[in-house]
């Protein structure tokens, strides 16, 4: 008896175990990044929702795979799911980049037009990859740092500028700065040795990397709002029973209305402490803001020759909301 109750007990326990979906999540940010937390946040909401049916492991700081692979390995199935920076994979296709283009969307609610206005398009580009977007949120704007004060566009001139992509390049290049290219791990060596003099990015790097030992005037420009997007392999999601992905879809969308709202409330909260801490924080001249206007709108057209008549029609989308 006692052998038959011990069976039907092991019986069960290897039809709960084969019930249970694991599913791997790997992101290139650091476990104490908001984002993670974020994603974590989603992760444990899911398998709260599902009684346990579907547990999602997230694997941070490139742990899993190094950040510029993420997106390849969620796509080709090698996991079922992933996050990365939507702007990372512009190359493939502008509208990836839809997010990063300069001066187009200064602010939380700018971005979220712009975002509500691509969806669609993104929505498409993804499902055509074999991807499922799940939630988006953006990091704080890029903005302006420098180690002297920044009166006008001027002052920018003949300056070495930090740049970490084409569009970064672009930017200093039409100021008349020097771009020298510079990771943000790199960042506050090329300061300490006058590598570099001005850049762009965002609050929450200038307190995670302590820049304000080395930096002292801060100017919240917010160029773009760069969003990283979760997604889910579309052949792992169609795998789901109907609740659990009803539950999926259900934890990514607090995710994002969360994360959003943290992201907001950090920017505020990074920029107090970089002033708590030294810096000078300073609205931007207007004849710095025009400049940076006029180069918004080039670059906005810049993007635009690239993405054809669907690029088009999410400007003409974002300026009508």
């Amino acid at each position: 008896m006692k052998k038959m109750m011990f069976s039907l007990c092991a019986l069960t326990l290897a039809g709960a175990a084969a019930a249970q979906t694991k599913w791997d999540l790997p992101t290139g940010y650091s476990a104490n990044s908001f984002q993670t937390q974020n994603v974590q946040q989603f992760a444990n909401e899911v398998e709260q929702l599902t009684g346990g049916k579907l547990k999602i492991t997230v694997h941070a700081g490139g742990s899993l795979y190094k950040a510029n692979e993420i997106k390849r390995a969620v796509q080709t199935g090698q996991v079922p799911a992933a996050e990365f920076i939507l702007s990372g994979s512009a190359n493939e296709n502008p509208l990836f980049g839809l997010d990063s283009i300069p001066f187009l969307a200064t602010s939380y609610p700018a971005a979220r037009r712009l975002y509500e206005a691509g969806k669609p398009v993104q929505d498409k580009l993804l499902a055509s990859q074999g991807m499922k977007l799940l939630f988006t949120v953006p990091w704080p704007g890029q903005s302006l740092y420098s180690v002297k004060p920044v009166n006008s566009p001027a002052d920018l001139a003949g300056t070495k500028m930090r740049a970490y992509n084409p569009a970064t390049t672009r930017i200093a290049q039409m100021l008349k700065a020097q771009p020298v290219t510079i990771q943000l791990a790199e960042l506050p060596q090329a300061l300490a040795t006058g590598g570099v003099q001005t850049f762009l990015t965002s609050s929450a790097s200038g307190v995670e990397s302590k820049l304000h030992e080395q930096v002292k005037y801060f100017y919240p420009v917010s160029a773009w709002l760069p969003r990283n997007a979760t997604v889910v392999n579309q052949k792992a999601f169609d795998a789901l029973d109907r609740p659990t992905q009803d539950a999926v879809l259900k934890a990514a969308a607090s995710a994002e209305q969360r994360g959003w709202i943290t992201s907001e409330r950090l920017d505020g909260e990074f920029i107090k402490e970089l002033g708590a801490r030294g810096m000078t924080i300073a609205a931007p001249s207007e004849s710095v803001k025009k400049e940076l206007a006029s180069i918004g709108e080039t670059m906005t057209a810049d993007w635009l020759k690239t993405a054809g008549p669907e690029g088009q029609a999410v400007i003409d989308a974002y300026r009508s909301r």
